[in-house]
């Protein structure tokens, strides 16, 4: 038997994927011209699929202090902060994180996955119990396998299933760590942090929120979900990525637990990791001083979600159950999935293709994070060729269109997201305090 016997059923999973088209793994842009841009295969093409909600890969700020640091520190630190010590930078951009969150202490990891598998595998012990929800980030199961905790599973996005997990565990020695992302990448469905909240408080259990996809695009500061919801002062632990809207790569860890630097000690991925070098250091900095407040990204962000997710809702698609930055059709037919991509590719447009089993319920996603970037026209287009398409592979039909062209995917946009009447219509942020902001 070979070494790599073990994924025939992978192999052959992308082997048909290669047959029919293109496969996401073999991608190579051409040239990345701008946050929204790029050339793939010698063709314009819209970027509808990088998780740049903010549009700051490009911002001049940034890539002057990325490029003032790379010539004064150097490439890359060569180490640990353990082994090699920490930069100026390293401290000043965890004292930065803990003003920008009002919280007291915060911990600079070298990326958002190696943060919540750091944090996590760290916090939770022997004795302990780790309570994770079911659509959980890959980061965050890996955590689990790290930890020595056990390990139990909640229904996605269910505070009700999660009292039930936590009612048992009463008598049970030992810290309760729940742990729930903000919005979810798959689907872009926001979690009722409040009713968790009150589930933590009730039971005496801690809580551990991921903000990777909200940092930058919820909360009147740009906090996230916590902040969003009100609740910010009632979770014991935030993490978070600078690889979505900070715009380069990074993670951190923040509480106002008290000791929270012992993990630096007991947390093997921060231990045994090279940290950040300077110029990703100095780009995150500044990134996070200029999203500080700055309410006119955030709202062209929610204006352009908007627009993409009522234009293809319109258009006759069944699209994930709550309004965000991210907008995934959904699609039960894994051949159609693979030729609307390929075809939406061919057209000029990028997007993510997600397959099961990394996906919910087995769907087959195409996916797009949508920037504060974007123009209308891009959107337009996006929503004009991804119908044209779709009607073409019968994936939608003219009697459940409602948008087939780009005038009415820009004008369709409401100034005011709309809410829920149905499964099938999104549910939107809720104002600070609420907790209805269920998939």
């Amino acid at each position: 038997m070979g070494i790599f016997d073990q994924y025939k059923a992978l192999q052959e999973q992308h082997a048909a994927l290669a047959s029919v088209g293109q496969c996401p793994d073999q991608l190579q842009f051409d040239d990345i011209i701008s946050p929204t841009e790029a050339t793939l295969n010698g063709k314009p093409t819209i970027l509808m699929g990088t998780n740049n909600y903010l549009g700051m890969t490009f911002d001049e700020g940034c890539v002057q202090s990325a490029i003032d640091a790379l010539k004064e520190e150097g490439t890359g630190t060569t180490g640990s902060r353990i082994a090699n010590g920490s930069y100026n930078g390293h401290k000043a951009l965890e004292d930065e994180l803990t003003a920008f969150y009002d919280m007291d202490s915060a911990i600079l990891f070298s990326t958002g996955y190696q943060a919540n598998l750091g944090a996590i595998s760290a916090l939770a012990g022997r004795d302990d119990y780790l309570l994770i929800d079911a659509d959980s980030h890959a980061s965050i199961y890996d955590a689990c396998r790290l930890s020595d905790a056990q390990v139990i599973r909640f229904r996605h996005n269910d505070p009700k299933n999660l009292a039930r997990k936590l009612e048992r565990l009463q008598d049970k020695p030992g810290n309760k760590l729940i742990v729930i992302e903000s919005i979810y990448s798959m689907l872009g469905d926001m979690s009722p942090i409040a009713e968790f909240v009150a589930i933590k408080k009730k039971y005496g259990a801690y809580l551990l929120v991921d903000e990777a996809h909200s940092l930058g695009v919820l909360g009147e500061k740009g906090r996230g979900i916590c902040e969003h919801a009100g609740v910010e002062k009632d979770v014991d632990f935030i993490t978070g990525t600078f690889s979505k809207s900070i715009g380069t790569i990074g993670g951190f860890l923040l509480s106002n637990v008290p000791g929270l630097d012992i993990i630096r000690l007991a947390s093997r991925p921060y231990m045994f990791t090279a940290s950040p070098p300077p110029s990703v250091v100095a780009s995150a900095r500044h990134t996070l001083a200029r999203i500080a407040g700055a309410t006119d990204l955030r709202e062209r962000l929610w204006a352009n979600a908007t627009q993409l997710y009522t234009g293809l809702q319109n258009a006759g698609y069944e699209l994930g159950p709550t309004l965000s930055p991210i907008v995934a059709i959904r699609l039960k037919d894994a051949e159609k999935a693979i030729a609307l991509w390929n075809g939406l590719l061919d057209a000029g447009i990028y997007t993510n293709l997600a397959l099961p089993p990394a996906t919910p319920f087995g769907w087959y996603l195409l996916r797009s994070s949508i920037s504060a970037a974007h123009t209308p026209e891009q959107i337009a287009k996006a929503v004009d060729i991804c119908t044209k398409i779709g009607l073409e592979l019968e994936l939608i039909t003219l009697s459940n269109s409602r948008a087939t062209n780009g005038t009415s995917a820009v004008n369709g946009a409401s100034e005011t997201p709309p809410c829920a009447t149905s499964e099938t219509e999104p549910t939107v942020p809720p104002k600070t305090g609420d907790s209805t902001a269920t998939a």
